[in-house]
C-alpha cells in the first residue's frame, strides 16, 4: 500500500521522538532517540545542539524514511522551548545550547532588566515577567559572560527553528515559541519589539516570524543523504513541544486545558482573549492570533526519577503498585515537589524540596505516593491561579507517560477534584507535528483532529476531604519556608561543584 506519508519529530529534554503517519492519523512507525542534558554548573542546564538537535533529526528521519511506503508529503519539528542557540550566519552553533526555564543562570540578568523596564510595563508588552523561563535574559547573560562568544553571534534560534534551518537554510521562528521570548516581542502587536530587541540583543539579526504550520521552505540536497528526507520535500514550521502536543489532542477552544505529565508537568490553557497574570505565561498559540494562558513546573517525572533512584528501584510498576496500596495523603506525608526549584505561579529557582510529616512509619511506598500527589497539589494551585487570572480550566485532556498505569492520573483528578480526559493515542509531540504537517499541505483541513477520547479518570469524592485539608498544607508550606530555603540554596551554591 503506497500514497503520501508524514513526519513528525520532536526533540525533548531527554529524547526525540518521531512518527510516520497517514494523512488519516494512521501511525506507521515510531522511533526514540535518547539524550542527556549537560549540567556544567549549578543552574545550568545545556544540549549539545549539533548531537541533541540536528542529530536527532537527521537519525530519526533516516531510520523512518528508509521503508516508508509511500511520498513524504512534508515533514515538521517541534522541541523544548524556550531555548537559546546562537549560531553564526551560517547556522554554526557558537557554544551549547541553553535550556529553558531548568535553566537558571540569568536570574541576575532578568532582575536588572525588569528594574529598566519596569515589572508591569513587561507584563504588559511580553505576557510574562522576566524569570528563567524567558529567553531575553539569557541573551543579555551571553553578551555580559561570553563576549566573545556574543561577538560572534549573528542569528539565535531554537530546537526547532535550528532544524528548519539546517533543512531548508531558512532563518525563522514561530510566533508562539517568540512569545516567550520576553522581553523580545510584544505580544499584542505580534512583532518584535524592536527598541527592547536592540537594548537586550544589540546586533542580532533576528528571525523572520511565522506561524506554527507555515510551510517555510523546501529541504535541500545538501542534506538528502543525512536524513534521508528527498530535496524539495515541503518543510513547516514547528513550535514548542507542548503547543504541538496541544493541538493533536484538540486542545484549541477557549477553555480547553492540557496537562501534560513528563519530566515537568506542563499545563497550557487555550484563552478566548490575551490574558496577562503574573505568575503565569501569555502566549500566542497555534493558528494566526490565538492566545494561551500557560505555567509550567521545574519537576514533575523528574521527581519520582529521582526517588526511584535512591531506593535502587530499576521498575516504575513496582513502585506504582507500592504507593497505590497506601492510603490517599499518603498517611500524613505532604511533600513540596521543588527539587529543582520552581517555575510557576512561584517563579522561585531557590525553592527547595520538603517532606513534612514524615514519621519512622513512612516506607519507601509512602515517599513515591507523596511525590504523585505532590504533582497534584501543584496541578490544583496551577488551576486557582487560572481562575484567579479570570481564566477559568474548561475541559481538561492529560497526555504523556505519566497517564499509563493509571495512579498519578487518578490522585490528579482526586486532588483537583475535576475529570480528565485521557487520548486513544499519546504518542507526544511528534504526532502533533505531523497533522501539522497533514494540514499545512493540504491533506487534513485545518479544523480537523486525529484525537479520539480514550478513557475519563473521574475524580472519587469520597477522598476529597483528605486532600483538601493536605492542598491546604501544601500551600501554607512554601510561605512558611521560603526563607529557609534560599538559605539553603546560597549555601548549596558555596558547594564545589566537585563536591
Amino acid at each position: 500500500m503506497t500514497g503520501d506519508v508524514l513526519l513528525g519529530i520532536d526533540i525533548g529534554t531527554s529524547s526525540a521522538k518521531a512518527v510516520l503517519t497517514r494523512p488519516d492519523g494512521e501511525v506507521l512507525a515510531t522511533a526514540v532517540r535518547e539524550h542527556r542534558p549537560a549540567m556544567p554548573r549549578p543552574g545550568w542546564v545545556e544540549h549539545d545542539p549539533e548531537r541533541d538537535w540536528w542529530g536527532a533529526v537527521a537519525e530519526l528521519s533516516r531510520q523512518l524514511l528508509a521503508d516508508a511506503p509511500g511520498r513524504l508529503a512534508a515533514v515538521c519539528v517541534s522541541g523544548i522551548g524556550p531555548c537559546v542557540l546562537v549560531t553564526d550566519d551560517r547556522y554554526r552553533p557558537l557554544r551549547p545550547a541553553i535550556l529553558y526555564g531548568v535553566d537558571t543562570r540569568a536570574t541576575a540578568e532578568a532582575a536588572e532588566l525588569t528594574a529598566l523596564l519596569g515589572a508591569d510595563r513587561i507584563v504588559a508588552v511580553g505576557g510574562a515577567p522576566l524569570t528563567s523561563q524567558a529567553a531575553g535574559p539569557k541573551l543579555y547573560w551571553l553578551r555580559r559572560h561570553e563576549p566573545h562568544t556574543w561577538a560572534a553571534t549573528r542569528r539565535f534560534l531554537m530546537a526547532s527553528s535550528f532544524a528548519v534551518a539546517r533543512l531548508t537554510g531558512e532563518y525563522v521562528l514561530d510566533h508562539h515559541s517568540a512569545s516567550q521570548c520576553q522581553p523580545l516581542y510584544d505580544l499584542r502587536g505580534q512583532r518584535w519589539h524592536g527598541e527592547w530587541a536592540d537594548l537586550v540583543a544589540p546586533g542580532l539579526d533576528l528571525p523572520r516570524l511565522v506561524w506554527p504550520g507555515e510551510v517555510v521552505g523546501r529541504s535541500t540536497a545538501a542534506v538528502a543523504a543525512e536524513t534521508g528526507v528527498p530535496a524539495g520535500t515541503p518543510v513547516v514550521a514547528g513550535t514548542v513541544d507542548a503547543w504541538a502536543e496541544a493541538h493533536s489532542v484538540g486542545v484549541r477552544r477557549p477553555g480547553d486545558t492540557m496537562l501534560m505529565y513528563g519530566t515537568t508537568m506542563f499545563l497550557l490553557q487555550v484563552t478566548d482573549r490575551i490574558v496577562t497574570h503574573g505568575q503565569l505565561w501569555a502566549t500566542r498559540g497555534i493558528t494566526p492570533g490565538s492566545a494561551c494562558l500557560a505555567g509550567g513546573t521545574a519537576a514533575a517525572g523528574a521527581v519520582t526519577d529521582w526517588l526511584r533512584r535512591i531506593v535502587g528501584e530499576d521498575r516504575y510498576e513496582v513502585l506504582v503498585a507500592e504507593a497505590a496500596e497506601t492510603t490517599p495523603g499518603a498517611d500524613g506525608l505532604v511533600m513540596l515537589p521543588y527539587l529543582a526549584g520552581e517555575r510557576t505561579p512561584l517563579f522561585d529557582p531557590d525553592a527547595r524540596g520538603v517532606l513534612l510529616g514524615l514519621t519512622l512509619r513512612h516506607t519507601r511506598a509512602h515517599l513515591y505516593r507523596a511525590a504523585l500527589e505532590a504533582t497534584g497539589h501543584a496541578v490544583r494551585h496551577h488551576l486557582e491561579t487560572f481562575a484567579a487570572a479570570g481564566a477559568p480550566p474548561g475541559r481538561l485532556v492529560a497526555v504523556g507517560g505519566g497517564t499509563r498505569g493509571g495512579l498519578w492520573a487518578q490522585v490528579v483528578s482526586d486532588i483537583t477534584g475535576q475529570p480528565q480526559e485521557v487520548t486513544t493515542t499519546s504518542i507526544g509531540a511528534c504526532y502533533g507535528d505531523a497533522l501539522l504537517a497533514a494540514q499545512a499541505v493540504g491533506l487534513v483541513d485545518p479544523a480537523d483532529t486525529w484525537a479520539r477520547t480514550g478513557h475519563v479518570v473521574p475524580p472519587r469524592s469520597a477522598v476529597r476531604p483528605v486532600y483538601d485539608e493536605a492542598h491546604a498544607i501544601y500551600r501554607a508550606a512554601y510561605p512558611a519556608n521560603r526563607e529557609l530555603m534560599h538559605r539553603l540554596a546560597e549555601a548549596q551554591r558555596a558547594v564545589p561543584a566537585t563536591a
